[in-house]
């Protein structure tokens, strides 16, 4: 038997235990079509890494389905079972998106959970991801699972696991889960009646639960609010998001109506992220009509948090992910005291973080790509306050709960923020203009070039091995290679900084430039350039 029959005997395997009837008939096509499809569909499976799975939905091992997911599930739970004491009592927490088959995929890890004799608390509504992440303490869980594909793709769906500390796996969890995934037979994964009594059905005290927190997120509580614009971009936040407003104190948001309610389609944006040129116009359409001083919008599962504002020329803005966390830090540090603080950034975010924390003696740690490792390092930090953490692709988290970015809260912050300037007399770009006054003015470039990863790998690992000696004409004074993050970066002075890493979830490499009262984007073509 050639390979491709062994992968044609695997697939036909897959579609007598395939359960729904659309990749049933993706299957039929598969199996009789051409080999590269089945190769491409059947060779190896989905890598759960630490951000769990993440993959269009579609019919076999390399994709989103069912069978693919009820496979993970059950090597979480056999990890589960085998390293975290009492992890059948405390059970899984279980919350999903309006993206495709996310209610399937999350009944599904219920279903798992209690074949297995583990207890499954599963939501019985749409969640944003924060009020999973945020409850997995609060009903102290094992374990948590959100179905959700974040601001990926309309066509994808991923599945994302925290651990009990309401933090998002690290390594090596990532790769232990990885390994109990491998050991189970993705058609033969027992499942337990839907009506099982270690099913829970959780909402409404559970969202309760993290409404009534939010409250106190405010800084300035007395202020009046300002009024905003929003948009929830089709996804789960938009209910959660008026009524955490309603709980701080705040007016109502503007709200853009063909994009409040979930609709997993994405009907009027084609790529549901609001990083992506496009993705606000609407909003700040709408913020430009009705008065407003800030228009925000989160990811379809609300755990990041975008934000416009007006500018001097009567148009209006688009913050960088940077400028939104320079404005929440100085707000956080402003009204906070101790010298036990707190903070905490990426190794790509804006190294004014740091500056801003050492001016109110306060600690600023720095640490790898990725917002589940900023609530690592708060757990490794008991001793310390923690007070405000961020990544520039518009991860917050101003809070102590839960350990993982938070656009709703997130949100709550920046309009206390734009409260507070309103009732000094200030615009939001002044108040920007100010931390740049005080601390240089801080400018942020990035660049990404499009390759193969085991070419992106070896290139970036070449520039290791000889650093360049200057780029455009610019002497490097220091070179750090941080080796957890495959990132090197290069320091041209004290006011200009260079990083280069292989993505480790798409086929490109990219660029981060910063400078201090200099543009760093034409350097950062020369560093390209040097990549070859």
């Amino acid at each position: 038997m050639t390979s491709v029959d062994a992968l044609r005997s695997t697939a036909r395997r897959w579609l007598a235990a395939e359960p729904d009837a659309d990749m049933r008939d993706e299957l039929e096509v598969l199996i009789a079509g051409p080999d590269s499809e089945l190769v491409d569909r059947f060779t190896g499976r989905l890598q759960f890494g630490t951000a769990g799975l993440r993959a269009a939905v579609g019919a076999g091992p390399q994709r989103m389905n069912r069978l693919v997911v009820q496979q993970a599930a059950a090597g979480l739970v056999d990890h589960l079972l085998a390293t975290v004491p009492g992890a059948a009592q405390a059970g899984v927490l279980i919350g999903y998106d309006a993206r495709r088959k996310s209610d399937a995929f999350a009944l599904d890890t219920a279903r798992v959970c209690a074949a297995k004799g583990v207890r499954a608390m599963l939501f019985d509504r749409t969640v944003p991801t924060p009020v999973l992440a945020w409850n997995i303490t609060h009903v102290k869980a094992a374990a948590g699972v959100m179905v959700t594909a974040s601001h990926n793709p309309p066509a994808d769906n991923g599945y994302k696991v925290y651990l009990g500390t309401g933090s998002q796996i690290v390594p090596p969890a990532d790769t232990d889960i990885s390994n109990c995934i491998d050991l189970v037979d993705p058609c033969a994964v027992g499942l337990a009646p839907a009506d099982h009594p270690l099913i829970e059905r959780v909402g409404v005290p559970e969202i309760e639960a993290y409404l009534a927190s939010v409250a106190s997120v405010r800084l300035c509580p007395d202020l009046p609010g300002v009024p905003v614009a929003y948009t929830a971009l089709h996804g789960v936040g938009g209910d959660t998001l008026l009524a955490a407003f309603e709980r701080a104190g705040l007016p109502a948001p503007a709200v853009v109506p063909e994009q409040q309610q979930p609709d997993g389609t994405f009907p009027t944006v084609s790529f549901p992220n609001p990083e992506e040129p496009g993705a606000m116009d609407r909003v700040i359409d709408l913020a430009a009509r009705s008065g407003a001083l800030l228009a925000i919008a989160n990811d379809p599962d609300a755990d990041r948090m975008a934000a416009a504002i007006p500018t001097p020329d009567g148009g209006w803005r688009r913050l960088g992910g940077d400028e939104i966390g320079w404005l929440l830090a100085d707000h956080m540090l402003a009204h906070t005291s101790g010298d036990h603080r707190l903070v905490i950034t990426t190794l790509v975010s804006s190294s004014l973080l740091g500056r801003m924390a050492a001016a109110v003696g306060a600690t600023c740690l720095e640490t790898f790509t990725g917002f589940k490792w900023i609530g690592h390092t708060v757990l490794e930090h008991p001793d310390l306050q923690f007070v405000f953490g961020y990544e520039q692709a518009l991860g917050y988290l101003v809070c102590q709960q839960p350990l993982d970015k938070d656009g709703i809260t997130a949100a709550i912050m920046m309009a206390d923020i734009a409260a507070l300037a309103a009732s000094e007399g200030v615009s939001l770009q002044q108040r920007l203009d100010d931390i740049s006054a005080r601390f240089g003015r801080h400018v942020m470039a990035e660049k990404s070039l499009r390759m193969a990863p085991a070419d992106g790998a070896a290139k970036v690992a070449a520039m290791r091995a000889n650093p360049p000696t200057q780029v455009g004409g610019r002497e490097v004074t220091a070179v750090t290679w941080y080796e957890a993050a495959g990132l090197l970066r290069l320091q041209l002075g004290d006011g200009m900084r260079l990083q280069v890493r292989p993505s480790g979830t798409e086929p490109k490499v990219k660029l981060y430039g910063e400078g201090i009262d200099e543009d760093p984007a034409a350097l950062l073509e020369q560093l390209a350039s040097l990549l070859g």
